[in-house]
């Protein structure tokens, strides 16, 4: 779609995008196109002017390539790319897309319609995919020559079928689109990324000049061979080479470096690639010249048949600023009328040029945008002069009137770094400019002069949104005569405060007028924020709106509050007075406010501001309401020819002209294609009208050729602007994703060096409210232009630099370089120094500077004519023969110390002006003024050791004094060691002492209070604790646990070493604890370590860290019990890890009384722990009484049964030493059994699975055999292994060995196996286990009757009481709990049979009888034992399994 809304009749265009190899192009009929951003701009180019014609709008993503079609007839038709992914075609002359097509997959990078072949277009992504499209019939190829990524490509003019592509590596390709992409050379010879290439405008190869080839070697001196001609093509090369090819030869012909520039006084290093666009241009009139970029703007052109100095011409070097000052991206020629051909250039510095080519000479300039318009001001005193604040960091003020250029701007850009968010003109002296931006700064330019701006020394926390002048009120007071005009300026920013500044004294304080307005007012309360402000042009009232949308008016100067008007509901926006040279003088009371409620309301203050009332009086009432807009109001401006006329714009994207006084519309503007955000009405056109957006352009339109009066009712335009910004932020989201790509930066913000400065990094701020803009995506904002290199780091570095290469030229060169790279195609300038390095044979020779002069006057005065240095002796001969010197300063150096004294303060004037403070200092102390020498470097923060030293010659208060001053810009320049160092020189130890503290120095804070202080002040136990807190955050643990430990707080030292909580750490915070005495502490913390060893399989560690507290006995005896287990069961599969380190008695963990017994004889052994050892026992009990164990489970941890296994044993110990009263105090029976029962649960298993692997090992029966035994073990097992929960198995191979497997062979030891398996039959069990087997068939058979419905009530009871009868003979064999009872070792109850797990007994009785048949060992009361409990508890299967024993 094409731009539609409303007539213009000028327009500062958007800024072309960047980093492009063809980002514009030109047609036959004049038209230059350019792409901005997602938009492609339509500019109708003269020799001698420009005017935007259109736009293309469509794309949703940066325009990355854009070429006309060159065929005659067909110059209307274009395509453009996209980082969007799309190829558009558009037609010019409807300003329409025609159609498009998305064949890449991948981000486009070049584009060429092929001027060969009318419907060929050409294009090319990252990947190296190119994609020929025919126009005419919408097909498409791809072809794949090279995996690399393309830069840029150009069709051949005179072989339609060859494409010339060049890569990022340097490599140039010539494929053939009529042989399938068919490569037909490569050319080689550039190393870095190929910026453009260029064909000639003529074919055949004829020779352009004789001499050797500076490739080759050969000669180039006639007609090439054979009937086949070719074309020359030129490429550009980020390594500052331009190289011209042999389409025929395939190889490289010519070879041209660019040239080493010098330019007002700046020097550029050739060697530097990084702020380095290099494009080629071969002119169609021109067949044997060559135009390219070059450094820093240049544009070369080169005489193909010269060599030599003579080959290259500079165009625009026929006067100073002709040339761009920052790198050229893309050029396209046009021929005009009178055969003239002119050169179009787009640049970094946001200037479009156009050159003649005939003269070399710039015929004209067009200025563009890289960021939102953020505000407009006309000068009130230089007619026609607008001031345009702009989000890439720089002010143009633009002389709207000139007459020979209709774009006439100067740029304004030192000194501000940031977004410029307001403008003010001073009311009465012409040229002073205030601005302010979006980091706080205010400040004012001189638009007259080159210097840099005076800048307030008050900054605001956030975004400046207002300026303007005014009367100044309390405390400041101005004179009235002379050049002082009345006038403070007064800043609003996005904190929500309004300062006053001084214009003549900006580098003091700033004034809140709040504290007036209090004053004045007897506010107590806290006052809204500020949004806006504005000052009656006669001056005499202030009117200020604030956050909550109340619009309050002030009586000036003393700020007495005369209304409130109480309208808005929602944050103002705007406020603007009519002006007061009205026909009808009732109207400059008109006060007209918008805020963010998208009503414009207009209030007649006439009343108020003419007979001011004693009480403050709140208007709820407008004079005027102004309704059509839908969106928040962002700027008003009274029309000055006019009664009453009013334009508004806003964020639905129209400007409204109204007639106030009938409250309606009288044209709506339409042009923009974003949010507005600015507008002024022309001080000298009643008909013409400027407004600002944030589609980056400034427009002059007129009100009476406007197509509608009112603005849109529906919310479209403001739906399409939400809808682009959102495919803004998508694209955004995305292109971080990709790589970034050197060189590739297209619209984004460039990338500054922090030494530069010239970029802007921050963002807006608009709280509190929405102000200025809302979700704004900027992309070039960030912008500013190189010319800051000229001054200021960029001298610095080139002093740093100068100074390294006296030095080490190897690592000076080096460094040079590695800066260099630091960012994509950035280039650091130097200025003021140019840098030459001679190397021969390892010296270097530099350029000496010559030291400023102390008196340039003076020395200046000594430079003029010999006519005037003559007339100089005759007035000092007279002076020498009178009295008084006269306006002579510059002979005070020859007269009497009076006309010395005043030619120094002369001298020294200059240098403050200048800048050079040393030199004002040192002229003072050559005075012998010290103080005042003092004076002027503590004002200009220039004090130094030097001065520091003869500071005491003034005396001591000033010595004092400058200490402390010199302390703050110390401070100020991060040098905190000096600064206090400093502070102990005037005894201030405690300040020294804080400041270092402050700025994180705690090591140095702490090393000087320990040197000066005494050891018990508190500051140096705050010291200690306020760093180990910073320490202990940032994880340095043990530098803080000795900060705890130098404050006597072992306590928080053990806590903040045992945070790292691995087992090096808690033992040594263990340790520590107990050291200091803290027993509680050690003790938890030796547990918590313990725990952490016993887990990673280190006994040893574990035993020894226990041993240090005899209160963790019982937890000793814990650990030993599972080492003991872990160790018996490893080659297992219950155990299958492995012992870091283990205790000797843990190695023969076998004897012939089991495992038990082993444990009560290392108990006995390692731990004193015995009948013998009353007291140890009485300590222990107390231990296990106090530790907390959870009731025990069927699926009891080994932990747990540890626990109770000791619980178990210390009481039988306890038992026999006859303390039965002890023993009954300590533990109830019920404890005691569930101990005895946990322990003997535990060694029936291992029992359990010493029979296994016994059996397996020596069974030799049949397999016959061995299947009727397993038929018989079936039912017996099934509640077994269920109960196991998959802790044993039973394992034919035998890879597990249990208590009977010896450690060092694994010899079976039968005799003490078949001696241990006595636990095994244990009765009790056998009956507990048989009940269970009978109530699970009670509950099977239960479960089967209620599904069998067709049976009759009497087979339902006789199956009940078949059930009934074996448990109830079960039960009745079963033990009482009276009879358990009565014996302290063998008692058990039902419930805890049940509660703790135990191996099936006659399963067990039967492995055992199969066992005696393979092996003598078994006795036979054990065999006698085992037949009977199968008789009385086995099942009738379990018995025919066991007939052969039975009977």
């Amino acid at each position: 779609m094409g731009q539609s809304y409303g007539f213009r009749s000028r327009l500062l265009p958007a800024s072309p995008n960047w980093y492009s190899s063809r980002c514009s192009d030109t047609n036959d009929k004049g038209i230059l196109a350019f792409g901005a951003k997602n938009t492609i701009y339509l500019v109708d180019v003269t020799a001698s002017s420009s005017t935007v014609v259109g736009e293309l709008v469509g794309h949703r993503e940066r325009v990355s390539g854009f070429s006309f079609c060159q065929h005659p007839g067909q110059s209307h038709n274009c395509a453009s790319t996209s980082d969007d992914g799309t190829v558009k075609f558009w037609d010019t002359n409807e300003k329409v897309l025609v159609k498009e097509h998305k064949t890449h997959q991948n981000t486009i990078t070049a584009l060429h319609w092929s001027p060969g072949e009318k419907n060929l277009v050409v294009s090319g992504d990252e990947k190296g995919i190119v994609v020929c499209y025919q126009y005419n019939t919408g097909e498409s190829q791809s072809f794949f020559p090279e995996p690399r990524n393309i830069f840029c490509l150009s069709c051949s003019p005179h072989n339609w079928h060859y494409v010339a592509v060049g890569y990022k590596d340097g490599m140039i390709v010539l494929i053939d689109v009529s042989k399938k992409g068919e490569v037909v050379h490569r050319l080689r010879g550039h190393d870095d990324e190929i910026h453009a290439l260029a064909w000639a405008p003529l074919p055949n190869e004829e020779v352009l000049y004789s001499r050797v080839d500076d490739n080759t070697g050969e000669t180039t001196n006639g007609m090439t061979e054979g009937k086949e001609k070719g074309c020359y093509l030129a490429s550009g090369s980020k390594d500052q080479t331009i190289r011209i090819w042999s389409t025929l030869k395939g190889k490289g012909v010519m070879t041209m470096k660019l040239p080493f520039l010098k330019r007002r006084g700046t020097g550029v290093d050739p060697a530097v690639k990084e702020r380095l666009w290099l494009t080629v241009h071969w002119p169609k009139g021109k067949p044997t010249q060559v135009v390219s970029s070059c450094f820093g703007g240049e544009l070369i052109l080169w005489d193909l048949t010269k060599g030599g100095k003579q080959k290259w011409s500079l165009l625009g070097a026929s006067s100073e600023g002709q040339n761009h000052s920052r790198i050229v991206f893309n050029m396209s020629s046009v021929c005009v009328q009178d055969n003239r051909e002119l050169l179009l250039s787009t640049s970094m510095d946001r200037e479009i040029k156009c050159w003649d080519l005939s003269s070399l000479d710039c015929c004209w300039t067009l200025p563009t945008l890289g960021g939102f318009v953020y505000t407009l001001a006309f000068s009130p005193v230089g007619t026609g002069c607008l001031a345009l604040g702009v989000g890439d960091g720089m002010i143009r003020v633009w002389s709207t009137l000139s007459i020979q250029n209709k774009y006439d701007t100067k740029t304004f850009w030192q000194g501000i770094k940031s977004k410029v968010t307001a403008l003010s003109w001073h009311p009465t002296k012409e040229g002073s400019l205030a601005f302010g931006t979006d980091d706080g700064k205010v400040g004012i330019y001189d638009a007259f002069s080159n210097k840099p701006p005076q800048v307030s020394s008050t900054y605001h926390k956030k975004t400046v949104y207002t300026l303007a002048w005014g009367p100044p009120v309390p405390p400041l007071s101005f004179g009235g005569t002379g050049d002082r005009l009345s006038y403070s300026l007064y800043s609003c920013a996005g904190e929500g405060i309004i300062l006053q500044h001084d214009p003549w004294k900006l580098a003091g304080e700033a004034t809140d007028i709040d504290r007036v307005i209090k004053d004045t007012n007897s506010i107590k309360h806290k006052l809204s924020p500020h949004t806006d402000l504005s000052w009656k042009p006669d001056g005499k009232v202030v009117a200020i709106g604030n956050e909550d949308g109340s619009v309050e008016v002030y009586q000036a100067p003393t700020l007495k509050l005369l209304c409130t008007i109480q309208q808005h509901h929602k944050i103002i926006n705007v406020l603007r007075w009519h002006h007061d040279h009205s026909s009808l003088p009732e109207l400059q009371y008109l006060l007209a406010s918008g805020s963010s409620n998208a009503l414009v309301y207009v209030h007649d203050l006439r009343t108020v501001i003419e007979t001011p009332p004693e009480i403050p009086v709140v208007m709820t009432e407008a004079y005027r309401s102004l309704a059509g807009h839908t969106a928040k109001i962002t700027g008003l401006a009274w029309s000055p020819h006019h009664d009453g006329r009013l334009v508004t714009v806003c964020y639905d994207g129209t400007a409204q002209v109204w007639d106030v006084q009938k409250e309606e519309g009288l044209c709506n503007y339409r042009g923009h294609r974003g949010r507005l955000l600015c507008v002024q009405w022309s001080p000298v056109d009643p008909d013409l009208v400027w407004t600002g957006a944030d589609d980056f352009t400034v427009q002059e339109w007129a009100v009476s050729k406007q197509e509608f009066t009112k603005p849109p009712k529906s919310k479209n335009v403001f739906l399409f602007l939400a809808k682009k910004t959102f495919d803004q932020v998508k694209a955004k989201l995305k292109a971080k994703k990709k790589k970034k790509a050197t060189g590739k930066g297209g619209a984004r913000a460039e990338e500054s060096l922090s030494l530069i400065g010239d970029g802007n990094k921050g963002g807006a701020s608009p709280a509190p409210g929405e102000r200025p803009s809302d979700n704004e995506e900027e992309e070039e904002e960030s912008e500013t232009t190189s010319i800051s290199s000229v001054t200021g780091s960029t001298a610095v570095m080139s002093n740093l630099l100068l100074h390294s290469v006296c030095l080490n030229p190897v690592i000076s060169f080096n460094c040079i370089c590695h800066i260099q790279s630091l960012n994509n195609d950035n280039v650091i300038q130097l200025t003021h120094t140019t840098l030459f390095i001679l190397v021969s044979s390892s010296k270097v020779t530099l350029k000496k500077r010559k030291p400023r002069s102390m008196l340039p006057l003076s020395t200046s005065m000594d430079h003029r004519p010999r006519e005037d240095l003559q007339q100089d002796c005759l007035n000092l001969a007279t002076v020498r023969h009178s009295e008084g010197l006269g306006d002579h300063i510059q002979l005070g150096l020859f007269a009497d110390r009076d006309a010395l004294y005043r030619m120094f303060q002369e001298e020294e004037e200059g240098h403050v002006e200048a800048g050079h403070y040393e030199s004002a200092v040192y002229l003072r102390l050559w005075k012998g003024d010290i103080a005042g020498a003092l004076q002027v470097a503590t004002e200009k923060g220039e004090l130094s050791d030097h001065l520091l030293s003869v500071a005491p010659m003034a005396g001591y208060q000033v010595w004092l004094k400058t200490v402390e001053v010199y302390v703050k810009q110390l401070c100020l320049q991060e040098q905190f060691l000096k600064a206090a160092s400093h502070l102990l020189s005037i005894n201030k130890v405690y300040e020294a002492i804080d400041l270092l503290k402050s700025h994180q120095l705690y090591r140095e804070a702490i090393a000087l209070a320990k040197a000066r202080l005494q050891p018990d002040d508190p500051v140096l136990k705050k010291l200690y604790t306020t760093w180990a807190a910073v320490l202990e955050k940032d994880g340095h643990l043990s530098t803080a646990a000795k900060c705890y430990l130098a404050v006597d707080s072992s306590f928080d030292a053990a806590k903040v070493i045992a945070k790292k909580n691995d087992p090096v750490s808690l033992k040594t915070a263990a340790s520590l604890a107990r050291i200091a005495g803290e027993s509680d502490l050690s003790y938890s913390l030796s547990l918590r370590c313990a725990k952490d060893l016993a887990s990673s399989q280190d006994w040893l560690g574990a035993q020894q860290l226990l041993s240090t507290h005899e209160s963790l006995l019982a937890h000793r005896l814990h650990y030993c019990t599972i080492e003991l287990l872990t160790v018996s069961l490893t080659g297992t599969d219950i155990v299958t890890w492995t012992c870091s380190s283990i205790h000797p008695w843990s190695a023969p963990c076998k004897n012939q009384d089991g495992f038990l017994a082993t444990l009560r004889a290392v108990w006995e052994r390692g731990f004193a722990v015995s009948p013998s050892n009353p007291e140890i026992l009485k300590a222990l009990h107390q231990q296990l009484k106090a530790i907390e164990n959870p009731q025990t489970t069927p699926n009891v941890p080994m932990k747990q049964v540890g626990h109770q296994a000791i619980c178990a044993y210390s009481t039988q110990y306890h038992w026999k030493c006859g303390h039965l009263r002890c023993m009954v105090l300590v533990f109830q029976m019920y404890e005691i059994n569930k101990a005895l029962a946990a322990a003997r649960s535990l060694e029936a298993f291992v029992c359990y699975q010493d029979l296994y692997h016994m059996w397996w090992s020596l069974s030799t029966n049949t397999a016959g055999a061995q299947r009727d035994m397993t038929n018989g073990l079936h039912s017996a097992s099934e509640n077994h292994i269920n109960g196991l929960d998959g802790h044993i198995t039973d394992t034919p191979n035998g890879d597990g060995m249990g208590w009977c497997v010896s450690a060092q062979n694994g010899d079976v030891k039968m005799g003490v196996c078949v001696n241990a398996c006595q636990v095994l039959l244990s009765e009790p069990h056998a009956t507990c286990q048989a009940t269970q087997r009978a109530i699970a068939k009670i509950q099977q058979r239960l479960a089967s009757m209620v599904h069998q419905h067709s049976q009759t009530q009497e087979t339902k009871a006789s199956h009940g009481e078949g059930q009934t009868e074996k448990p109830t003979s079960a039960q009745g064999s079963t033990p009482t709990d009276s009879q358990e009872s009565t014996d302290a070792g063998q008692g058990y109850s039902i419930f805890i049979l049940i509660k703790y797990p135990y191996p099936d007994v006659l399963e067990c009785c039967l492995v055992l009888l199969y066992l005696s048949k393979s092996s003598d060992l078994v006795p036979d009361h054990l065999k006698n034992e085992a037949v009977a409990l199968i008789r009385k508890y086995g099942t009738s299967s379990l018995r025919k399994a066991a007939q052969r024993f039975l009977s």
